[in-house]
């Protein structure tokens, strides 16, 4: 009698599933969409889906000595627990990202950041959105480290203050010198932006931090000339080392794209929504 043999080696078969796994992460196919391209049944996919839901993936990156200049971000999907994410600069590459962290929470960050410097993370310049928790703790984890403040998030929250069309002489020239900063680009155009600043606070600065005034909108204005001279000295450290990008832009697009794929899968637990922004961090670094 004639014999057949068959061998079934689960760990490969596991391999080629993860094939529509990768979709659903990284596409935001739904399980419906799914069905169509792979010929599986829903309950297949599912099966598949929760397999790899329940095992996530083991971060590969085991020495980050090489990663020099790097940009921190966080993101809002269920206030007041963000996503937060370290990228390189470089070659604009997810270093390391988590769910359920609060920028605000000093615990957090260093629950964050000490695995990292384990592995060997030693930067020489982070850039960051400005929030004060975060460099504070930079500063205690890394005391040299240089901090370059994102030029967007300054100028969009200076704008935010002066109001797009305000009506008084100072408020307007303020605005006009939050517009310059997208522009700096040289150590001319720096030296040109802080000769403006020199000659709006001679002018108005002294005169209106010293006012009794307390309305919203003269409030608003004290808001923006104080943030913008505590800003100053951690503004320009990319003129000095072109490496240092001068905004967090690269991880504000990464976000988009995260989220637009998550509302796709919305409805998760809290353990399988930790595995799955494990899983899109792992498979689309970039």
């Amino acid at each position: 009698m004639q014999r057949y043999y068959h061998w079934e080696n689960p760990e490969c078969k596991r391999l080629r599933e993860q094939t529509w796994f990768r979709r659903w992460i990284i596409e935001g196919y739904s399980v419906r969409q799914l069905v169509v391209q792979s010929n599986h049944s829903k309950a297949k996919l599912y099966r598949i889906i929760d397999y790899w839901l329940n095992n996530p993936p083991e971060n590969h990156k085991h020495i980050l000595i090489n990663h020099n200049n790097l940009v921190f971000d966080g993101t809002f999907l269920h206030r007041p627990v963000s996503i937060i994410t370290l990228l390189d600069a470089k070659n604009n590459t997810i270093i390391s990202g988590k769910y359920g962290v609060s920028e605000n929470s000093d615990r957090h960050l260093l629950a964050f950041f000490i695995p990292l410097i384990a592995k060997g993370l030693k930067p020489i310049s982070f850039t960051v959105d400005g929030n004060p928790q975060v460099i504070r703790t930079l500063k205690t984890l890394w005391p040299d480290i240089i901090i370059q403040r994102c030029l967007i998030h300054i100028q969009r929250q200076g704008l935010m203050w002066c109001r797009r069309n305000p009506k008084t002489i100072y408020a307007r020239r303020l605005r006009d010198i939050f517009i310059q900063i997208a522009h700096i680009r040289t150590k001319t155009d720096q030296d040109q932006f802080l000769e403006s600043i020199n000659s709006w606070e001679n002018e108005y600065g002294r005169h209106i931090q010293s006012h009794p005034e307390r309305g919203r909108v003269f409030s608003d204005i004290k808001r923006a000339c104080s943030m913008l001279l505590k800003a100053l000295p951690d503004m320009f450290h990319y003129l000095d080392n072109p490496d240092i990008p001068f905004s967090t832009n690269g991880l504000e697009g990464y976000f988009s794209r995260l989220k637009r794929n998550y509302r796709q899968h919305r409805g998760l637990d809290k353990k399988r929504l930790n595995n799955y922004f494990a899983w899109y961090f792992f498979l689309r670094p970039k």
